[in-house]
C-alpha cells in the first residue's frame, strides 16, 4: 500500500500539475467545456440529463470537500490524498455546466439582444482567472456557483415539467435559490476556515443580488427563453409541405460567404410573397405557442415599425425542430426583420434581410431544400 502511494505522489500527472500549477484551473475549466461541447447534443436526452445531473452533484460535492479541507477534515483519510484536485475539479464541474448552456443555444440563428446575457455568462465564469486568489475566493466561489445553479434548474424543471412560462422561471429561480442557500448554511457551519474568510450575511446579500438581477433581466426580455432555442431561420420565395417534408426555395449565397447558405438579400417582385421559415428546438412534448413579429425600418424616424405579428404552436420533441412559416404579400423595398417570439415576447432569434425591388429579367440563383 505504502509503495502504490508513494507511486501515486511522484506520478507524471501530479507532477505535471504542480509544474503548470498556475495554469491547471483555467485548463480543467476548457476541460469541462470542452467534454461538453463534445457529447452533450438534446436538453432532453437521457444522456444529456444524466451528464448535467451529475455535474451538478459532483460540482456540490466537489464545493463542500474543498470547503472543509482547510479544517484538516480530511485529515487521516483516503481524501487526503485528493485535496490539491478539489479546486480543479470545481473548475472542470464549472466549464462543463457552463458549456452546456452556450452548446445548447449556439444552435441559435441569432442571439439578437440575448448576447448581453451570455457575455455576462462568460465575464462571470472566468473572472477567477484575473482574481488574486482565484477560485480560492469564496465570495466568488459561491457567487458562480448559485449563477450555475440558476441556470442548471432554468433547463431542467421544464424539461421534466413539460411546460414554458414566467411561473416555471420563477420556480427555477426559487429552487435554485433555496439549494444553494442550503449548501452555503451547512457548509459555514461545519467549517471554521470559511467562518473566518467570509461573512454569512454578506454572502447571502450577494447571492440574493445574483437572484434579482437575473429576475430582472428575464422580466426585460434579455435571457433567452431556455430550453427552447431557434434552430434555422430563412428568407424564402416559396414554402411548401410535400409528404411530411418542407421544401424551402431561398436564394443562395456567394460562394465566398461559406459560413452561410442563405441570403439575407430579397429580389421582389410586386404581388409576390416573402417567407419566413423558422424551425424551432423544444424538448419532447413541450408545447408552446410562437409568433413571427414582422418590422420595417423607418429611414425617417430610424425606428422600426411593426407590420404584422403572426402566431402559430409548436410541439416538441423534433431532433431538427419543430417547422413552420408565415409570409407577408404587399411588401415595399427597405430593411426588415421578423423576431421570433414566445407567448410572453421573450426573443428566440432574430432573422434580418434587406428586400429589393427586382427591375432586370435576369434570372435568380434559386436553391431548394427539404426540412
Amino acid at each position: 500500500m505504502k509503495k502504490t502511494l508513494a507511486r501515486y505522489r511522484n506520478s507524471a500527472f501530479r507532477s505535471f500539475i504542480r509544474r503548470h500549477s498556475k495554469y491547471a484551473p483555467i485548463l480543467f475549466f476548457i476541460g469541462g467545456f470542452i467534454f461538453d461541447t463534445l457529447t452533450l447534443g438534446r436538453i432532453d436526452r437521457t444522456y444529456d440529463l444524466t451528464v448535467l445531473c451529475l455535474h451538478m452533484t459532483s460540482l456540490s460535492i466537489a464545493l463542500y470537500l474543498y470547503n472543509l479541507a482547510d479544517d484538516g477534515k480530511w485529515k487521516n483519510t483516503f481524501l487526503a490524498r485528493y485535496e490539491e484536485y478539489f479546486p480543479l475539479a470545481i473548475q472542470f464541474f464549472f466549464g462543463g455546466l457552463s458549456s452546456a448552456y452556450v452548446i445548447y443555444f449556439s444552435r441559435s440563428v441569432s442571439l439578437s439582444k440575448t448576447a448581453s446575457f451570455f457575455i455576462i455568462l462568460v465575464l462571470l465564469l472566468i473572472a477567477n482567472e484575473f482574481l488574486k486568489k482565484r477560485i480560492s475566493n469564496k465570495y466568488l466561489q459561491f457567487g458562480v456557483y448559485y449563477f450555475i445553479s440558476f441556470t442548471f434548474f432554468t433547463f431542467m424543471i421544464p424539461v421534466f415539467l413539460k411546460e414554458l412560462n414566467t411561473s416555471i422561471f420563477l420556480i427555477s429561480g426559487a429552487v435554485s435559490l433555496v439549494s444553494t442557500l442550503v449548501l452555503l448554511t451547512f457548509i459555514y457551519g461545519k467549517s471554521p476556515s470559511t467562518r473566518k474568510e467570509i461573512k454569512l450575511g454578506k454572502m447571502i446579500a450577494i447571492i440574493l443580488a445574483i437572484y434579482g438581477i437575473i429576475n430582472l433581466f428575464y422580466f426585460l426580455r434579455l435571457i433567452p427563453p431556455v430550453p427552447l432555442a431557434l434552430d434555422k431561420g430563412i428568407v424564402a420565395h416559396d414554402v411548401v409541405l410535400k409528404n411530411g417534408k418542407y421544401e424551402v426555395t431561398y436564394e443562395s449565397e456567394e460562394s465566398f460567404i461559406f459560413w452561410r447558405k442563405y441570403k439575407l438579400d430579397y429580389n421582389y417582385t410586386p404581388d409576390q410573397r416573402v417567407y419566413i421559415f423558422s424551425s424551432i428546438f423544444a424538448p419532447t412534448d413541450l408545447k408552446k405557442s410562437i409568433f413571427h413579429r414582422w418590422r420595417k425600418y423607418n429611414d425617417k424616424t430610424k425606428e422600426w415599425v411593426t407590420v404584422d405579428d403572426i402566431g402559430y404552436d409548436i410541439t416538441g420533441g423534433r431532433d431538427g425542430g419543430f417547422r413552420g412559416y408565415t409570409y407577408k404579400s404587399n411588401v415595399t423595398p427597405g430593411e426588415w426583420e421578423v423576431q421570433v417570439l414566445t407567448e410572453e415576447e421573450q426573443v428566440l432569434g432574430v432573422i434580418g434581410f434587406h428586400i429589393y425591388l427586382k427591375t432586370d429579367q435576369e434570372p435568380l440563383r434559386l436553391k431548394t431544400l427539404k426540412f
